[in-house]
Order: structure tokens, then C-alpha cells, then sequence
């Protein structure tokens, strides 16, 4: 439904975001609680993106047909425990699966879970997973967080995509996002025409980018709406303003939070 960013620009962002989570947690107490995902330290949500980068840099490779087991990628994890060793581990990953998604052009098929099986949606995957998860690490770390803003429209974008494709292959979260007549309008105040317009039907959902009236809507900064959106700021925050029926927005968030 969209058009993405090209690939040599996702594949610059994979380094460049990550070396500013790199930034973020130089000097960051690394089992500091990560508020927007408790369950992890900052030094697991490190390790966590970290993974990732490796893990699909390997399908990429490797030009993978199935799914890679964690065993079979090399240095999946950093070694041991040391700060230093943690940061140029994040750094070569990310360099590592840089290049490979260069090598290999946005068209090679590779695996993957969604239904592009392609270089491409990996370059794209990689980069809105860091963009997020630098959210989370500059919320850890106590220190600003920006993002560009083709970026965090991206990020929007792609999140839509994947829950409507979960609601295609019958996850039971995203099944119950249905019912006529009800609306999701989401407006940014700093970017024109960032706006878009989810509508529930009796069979599921679809969305596109469009201004419209709607049963419930959230206007503010397009980086804090794609905070919203993707449940790294309450939809409550006094950085957006909420109009309308916010227990559908809820119920929204709370069916969407798979992954």
C-alpha cells in the first residue's frame, strides 16, 4: 500500500541508527529496566537488536530458504560482558548485514515470514526494528530521542502492514480488529500530509494515508504519534492530544501488541 525508502537508504540507516543506540547506552547502567519492555535490561534489548541484525544479515548471505535457527548464525551473541566488547559487536553486526543487504540488492529472495520474500523487506524490517527499539533504549538511558521524519512514517506504515497481515493469516489478536462503522485517524502536526485513516469492517481492517473524520483521533508530532502507535507512549501523554472514543484506540493497542 506504500511505497518504502530505497534500499541503499535502509541499509546507511541500519548503521546510523544503530550507532546512535550505541550512543545512547555508552555510559548507561546496562541492567538499568527498560520501561517500555520490563522484561528486558538495557543490555538485553542490546543483545536483543544486536541478534536480529546478525540473524537476518545470515538469511541474507546465506540467501536462506527457510528459517535460520539461532545456532547457525555466527557470534549471535556477544562475548561476555564487557561494554567495549558489546558495543563493537552492535557495530560490526550492523556493518555486517549492511553489506550483505548491498551485495545482494533489494530483488534476491531470501526467507522470510511475511509474504515478501525478499532482500528488500529484510533492509526494510532491520531499519524499523531499530528505529523502535532506539526508542526503548533512549527511554532506558534517559537521554533525547529524535527521529527523521520519512522515517517514523515509515515505521507507521510498515506496522499497519504487518498487523494486517496477521489478520490475513488468522492471528487471534488481530482477528478481534473488526466491527463497522468505527474509525482510527491519526494526524501529524509537524509534517504535511502525514495523516492516516484506519477503518474497521465487518471483516477486518484496512487503512491508507487519508484525512477523514473518525471515531476516535490522535494529533501531535509524527515521531510521538509513531511512539503511540507502536506502544512506546501512552496515548494519554500530554505530547498528543486524543479526541474522541480512546477505548477504541485501546482496543487497537491492546490487539496489535504481538511480536
Amino acid at each position: 500500500m506504500t511505497t518504502p525508502l530505497a534500499h541503499e537508504r535502509y541499509c546507511d540507516e541500519i548503521v546510523s541508527l544503530t550507532d546512535s543506540l550505541r550512543t545512547a547506552i555508552n555510559g548507561a547502567d546496562l541492567e538499568a529496566t527498560v520501561p517500555t519492555c520490563p522484561e528486558w535490561t538495557l543490555r538485553d534489548l542490546a543483545v536483543h537488536v544486536g541478534g536480529a541484525h546478525r540473524w537476518a544479515g545470515e538469511i541474507i548471505r546465506t540467501r536462506a530458504t527457510e528459517e535460520l535457527p539461532d545456532e547457525q548464525v555466527p557470534a549471535f551473541t556477544p562475548d561476555g560482558d564487557d561494554p567495549a566488547v558489546l558495543d563493537a559487536w552492535l557495530a560490526a553486526g550492523a556493518a555486517g548485514t549492511a553489506e550483505a543487504l548491498r551485495e545482494a540488492g533489494p530483488d534476491a529472495e531470501v526467507w522470510s515470514w511475511y509474504r515478501d520474500r525478499s532482500a528488500g523487506f529484510w533492509a526494510r524490517r532491520m531499519t524499523l526494528e531499530t528505529v523502535v527499539h532506539l526508542a526503548d533504549a533512549s527511554l532506558a538511558a534517559k537521554v533525547p530521542y529524535t527521529m527523521a521524519p520519512d522515517l517514523a512514517a515509515d515505521t507507521i506504515d510498515e506496522w499497519l502492514e504487518i498487523v494486517a497481515h496477521a489478520q490475513a493469516e488468522g492471528d487471534p489478536e488481530a482477528a478481534e480488529l473488526r466491527g463497522g462503522g468505527r474509525s482510527i485517524h491519526l494526524h501529524a502536526t509537524d509534517v504535511p500530509d502525514a495523516e492516516w485513516l484506519v477503518e474497521f469492517g465487518e471483516d477486518g481492517f484496512t487503512w491508507r494515508r487519508a484525512h477523514g473524520k473518525a471515531t476516535v483521533a490522535l494529533r501531535g508530532p509524527l515521531t510521538d504519534l509513531m511512539l503511540v502507535f507502536n506502544r512506546r507512549l501512552a496515548p494519554d501523554s500530554d505530547r498528543v492530544e486524543l479526541l474522541g472514543d480512546a477505548e477504541l484506540l485501546d482496543f487497537w493497542l491492546a490487539r496489535s501488541s504481538f511480536g
